[in-house]
């Protein structure tokens, strides 16, 4: 009789869980979804309850016959992908290919790729889960009914190849409004005042001033300061009470997906994605010997913060060895989730608490290490006693003025002696040690500091506090933060600068159009119910296709309203307020080729255009055409002198004999960029390609001879030829389903090369 058929989604686990299963079973995999709505139609009948139209993923065929191969005559077969709803998705599409008479079909969850969790979990198989694949289905089509018929809004009306999507469009919007806020911004000047003081006894300190009587103080100028300062010249410095109090700090939970992400970008200094994909390394199975691959976390994608009994018993254990009795609990510690839909997975920890760090080192990458080193820090501290931390502070007269020193010492570390959370609330400022003294002491004057200070705007919006702002609000899941960051900076929406996000001059203009014609899908409320009625679906509180008629009914008013009303940039543009300087009509905002820019709407009478910039408060300010002589560049073709032009890609320098002469030359020796050590493709042109960045910010490689050469690629130059077809270099790729690899350029020919394996993001 055939073999039971293990179905899972990553071939990476084959490896892992063929090991724990002998040869009891085949193992195969999807390699991701199989079947998706179809790429270039709607397929979406709305009419027919929203019926979805799946077809087989074009360039999977060869995965699907040997899908068909490996079950064979299998009577059973046990569907493994990921325990959520991208992976009950792929179990049931792949029970609708293999279906056949008389075979039985069963799900299997791996929450760990261990040999208990691989055989607990074959042991007491389950049903295909009807309602998270309903919850999946209906995400799936709102994605479509959204992206799929606002985003052509935006070709007709802005620029081709933009997208609109339900959960990005919101993260935009997010953002967008944050810089707002910053632009309009207006600080307010505010004085401190501090004193360094000493008592009888070590070590000198410092206090703030903070009343006068029994009022709050604030000293809103340098004239109020010099008059305070002024009152307190003179006066006896005397600690009138001293509070002390023993504050307990609890550890926090284990880490759920979100909380990984937040800690790894702050700590580690990885992207969110990159975060992703390390975890789902640690998951699918990491060699610990030959032929041992152990997966060493649990899933890690999860909102839960729970963890099983034998897992919390084992920590205790390990926290007794290392650490001592005092260090642990008498009873393991739990943690209440928010929700109840994802609590089907743990928490993120270590699959065995007996892997620490120090016994992985050998075995993990650098990166592996650090992330894996995170995870069972926090997981070990979940389960620790809290920290004691005494807290003084002194309440000092200073005649009328009243102020006050704080300062705290760790009487007992608890779990702080092994990790240190990342969530110190800002301006606490640093702690100090106080001296022992009583109350009545007198203090010796040192010297007093008047410091002016201003207030600050609203920080932008890092990938760590951005993803913890789509959390707090409910906005998309956690499992999707990492695709919704390379997203919006994929599209040109917004940049990634000095690890702060900006909205581009597109991600302002896109996102006030879609906030005006589609206030409820761009409304952040709205988002966050949105996505509590899809984890109602997989609890079958909610109908799926309730759900979606509820969402289209006023959708399709805003998208019929938004075909006749919406603003056509292309055309009118965006009025600026700002008066043409040749012919004192009006200037609006177009998008053309290159970006944005400002033209006249007295075309084609006038034809003023300029490109543009906004200063700090968000004025537009026009960019003056470079057309200036360049001093010292002569043509070499014609000696004409050169001038510095704007194109595409930045400034050139051009013959002022055009157009008897075309000559143009690099503005620069190598043209502005970094070297990728890769040679221009161009047969005999003989320059290098750089890394140059657009005017969005946006990255892309040309050649150093642009604009003679006009080569460029958005795709990564690898300096290396294809072993295939000889071609002379290749180019780093990444997809969600194929990860990083290497490609060749030649149309032609399909080599490709994996370089590491990506994380799915659903």
């Amino acid at each position: 009789m055939a073999k039971p058929l293990i179905i899972v989604e990553s071939p990476t686990k084959i490896r892992t869980i063929k090991k724990y299963v002998g040869k009891e079973y085949n193992v195969t995999s999807t390699s991701g979804h199989i079947k998706d709505l179809p790429p270039k139609e709607f397929g979406i009948d709305v009419s027919d309850n929203f019926k979805a139209t799946y077809l087989n993923i074009k360039g999977k065929q060869k995965v699907i016959t040997a899908l068909k191969t490996a079950a064979d005559n299998a009577g059973e077969v046990y569907l493994a992908p990921d325990p959520d709803r991208e992976g009950e998705a792929i179990a049931y599409h792949t029970a609708e290919i293999l279906k056949k008479k008389d075979r039985k079909f069963h799900r299997v969850l791996f929450h760990e790729l261990t040999r208990k969790g691989i055989i607990d979990a074959l042991s007491s198989p389950l049903s295909l889960n009807q309602n998270r694949y309903n919850a999946q289905q209906a995400r799936r089509i709102l994605d479509r009914l959204v992206g799929y018929q606002i985003s052509p809004l935006l070709w007709r009306k802005v620029q081709s190849n933009l997208s609109a999507g339900r959960v990005q469009s919101v993260a935009v919007r997010i953002i967008c409004e944050r810089e707002r806020e910053i632009q309009a911004f207006i600080p307010e000047e505010y004085w401190s005042i501090t004193a360094d003081l000493e008592g009888s006894v070590p070590p000198p300190f410092s206090a703030k001033l903070v009343k006068k009587g029994d009022e709050k103080l604030t000293v809103p100028d340098e004239e109020t300061s010099n008059r305070i300062l002024k009152e307190l010249e003179g006066q006896s410095y005397i600690v009138e009470k001293i509070a002390k109090k023993t504050k307990k700090r609890t550890p926090a939970p284990p880490f759920n997906t979100s909380k990984l992400q937040q800690d790894a970008i702050n700590k580690l200094k990885f992207s969110a994605k990159k975060t992703m994909m390390i975890a789902q390394q640690l998951y699918e199975g990491i060699d610990l010997a030959q032929d041992e691959p152990v997966g060493l976390i649990t899933y890690m994608r999860t909102d839960s913060t729970r963890i099983a009994v034998e897992a919390a018993l084992e920590a205790q254990e390990l926290i007794r060895e290392l650490f001592g009795n005092d260090y642990a609990l008498e009873a393991p510690r739990f943690f209440a989730n928010k929700n109840k839909v994802q609590d089907a997975h743990e928490a993120i920890r270590p699959t065995s608490v007996a892997f620490t760090p120090e016994k992985m080192a050998p075995h993990l990458s650098k990166d592996q290490l650090a992330l894996y080193t995170l995870i069972w820090k926090r997981f070990m501290a979940s389960q620790m006693q809290q920290a004691l931390i005494d807290q003084t502070t002194f309440s000092i007269l200073a005649g009328s003025y009243q102020f006050s020193a704080s300062g705290s010492q760790i009487r007992f570390p608890g779990f702080l002696s092994l990790y240190q959370p990342g969530e110190d609330k800002e301006g606490e400022g640093k702690s100090q040690d106080l001296p022992e003294l009583s109350e009545g002491a007198i203090l010796k004057l040192l010297q007093i500091d008047p410091k002016q200070h201003f207030t600050s705007p609203p920080p932008r919006f890092s990938e760590a506090s951005l993803v913890k702002e789509l959390e707090e609000n409910g906005i998309g899941r956690p499992s999707t933060y990492a695709t919704i960051l390379s997203t919006i900076r994929d599209k040109g929406y917004v940049d990634l600068v000095n690890k702060y996000f900006r909205p581009s001059e597109l991600g302002f203009i896109v996102n006030d159009l879609l906030v005006e014609n589609f206030p409820d899908v761009l409304d952040v409320a709205f988002t966050a119910k949105l996505e509590g009625d899809l984890d109602r679906v997989e609890t079958a509180e909610m109908d799926y296709i309730d759900l979606l008629k509820h969402f289209y009914a006023p959708f399709e008013k805003e998208l019929n309203r938004a075909k006749e009303g919406m603003l056509n940039i292309k055309g009118i543009g965006i009025p600026t307020g700002l008066s043409c300087p040749q012919c004192s009509n009006k200037l609006h905002i177009k998008i053309g080729k290159n970006g944005p820019f400002i033209a006249c709407n007295g075309y084609p009478e006038c034809g003023y255009s300029r490109n543009y910039e906004r200063d700090d408060k968000g004025a537009i300010h026009p960019i003056e055409i470079a057309s200036h002589i360049a001093e010292g560049k002569f043509c070499e073709k014609c000696g004409k002198p050169m001038a510095i032009k704007q194109g595409r890609f930045g400034e050139f320098l051009a013959c002022t004999g055009y157009p008897e002469c075309k000559n143009t030359q690099s503005l620069y020796s190598t043209g502005p960029g970094v070297k990728s050590g890769v040679k221009c493709p161009v047969e005999g042109c003989g320059g290098e390609i750089l890394e140059k960045k657009s005017r969005r910010g946006k990255v892309f490689y040309g050649c150093g001879r642009y604009p003679e050469c006009t080569f460029a690629s958005w795709d990564k130059p690898v300096n290396k030829p294809c072993p295939t077809c000889g071609a002379a270099y290749l180019v780093e790729k990444s997809t969600k389903k194929e990860g990083l690899f290497h490609k060749c350029v030649t149309e032609e020919c399909d080599y490709k090369e994996a370089v590491e394996e990506a994380s799915k993001e659903s």
